[in-house]
């Protein structure tokens, strides 16, 4: 399935760029969320976990430390969008931003990896977006899929890499009338 969009950059600067994508869409969406896969390159288990769950959705988001820009070309077999993560390569920090907003069936969402203590991680990503109906995230390696003021904070966990709640997870956000976020544990 593809859409048509528009991609409209917000800061001539190129390290502070911010993106607002507007996908025009009067279907529900469904959009695969990975982060903290943190590789060197394409694992066999990032094959099987594209395969198995994300084969079949509309669209991928990866919220930071890819790692490996091998990481972001395999999984752009969908329309991927991406923000570059605290350890990131040079290389993925000057093609990704560090956060992003995209527009899907009229819902501003906010993209962000997360910097510092994962304890007020949510409270330092919001203050970065304004009027976002949903933000996304990673960094702290936690699930999160929860409403605050209004606003749905959805963080996948860590894909592949050390876990607090000793699981490894991914994500699914639904989008249509509302949206609804789904934590899958590997």
């Amino acid at each position: 399935m593809s859409f048509p969009f528009i991609v409209c950059y917000t800061s001539p600067n190129f390290a502070d760029r911010q993106y607002l994508v507007v996908l025009i869409s009067s279907n529900k969406m469904r959009i695969g969320v990975i982060s903290d896969t943190h590789l060197n390159g394409v694992s066999p288990r990032l094959i099987e976990i594209y395969e198995e769950y994300f084969s079949e959705v509309d669209m991928i988001i990866h919220a930071g430390d890819l790692v490996s820009m091998e990481v972001a070309d395999f999984l752009s077999q969908k329309p991927i969008h991406v923000v570059q993560g605290n350890m990131d390569t040079v290389e993925i920090r000057e093609r990704f931003p560090q956060k992003k907003l995209i527009e899907v069936s009229g819902f501003r969402l906010g993209l962000i990896h997360g910097w510092g203590s994962p304890f007020g991680i949510e409270k330092r990503i919001r203050s970065g977006f304004d009027d976002v109906h949903a933000i996304i995230y990673g960094h702290s390696h936690r699930q999160a899929n929860h409403t605050d003021e209004g606003v749905l904070f959805f963080n996948p966990g860590t894909a592949m890499g050390f876990s607090v709640s000793g699981s490894n997870s991914v994500g699914i956000l639904d989008v249509g009338e509302r949206i609804e976020g789904t934590i899958i544990p590997l």
